[in-house]
């Protein structure tokens, strides 16, 4: 089986959601802060990406929900960083 560029940028993705929670888990990443959420949005989408050329509707609604929730966190960790919260 080879691996294509979709393939590529989704497991690129997956990578960045468990790099962000490992991280987390080995306190060396805070979940409230700007990276952490960043990390997981910009996975999720990449995920998206791969799954626009192998549709699969449980991994997209899983992802588009991560997504959603990780846009949310990181506009609070930008508040929170500019005095805002």
């Amino acid at each position: 089986m080879a691996i294509t560029a979709p393939d590529l940028i989704g497991l690129l993705g997956a990578a960045l959601i468990v790099v962000a929670y490992a991280a987390s888990q080995a306190d060396r990443l805070d979940t409230r802060g700007v990276a952490y959420s960043a990390m997981n949005l910009a996975g999720a989408a990449a995920i998206l990406v791969s799954l626009a050329f192998a549709f699969n509707l449980a991994s997209f609604a899983i992802e588009l929900v991560w997504l959603v929730v990780s846009v949310y966190g990181l506009f609070r960790a930008v508040r929170r960083r500019d005095g805002g919260d």
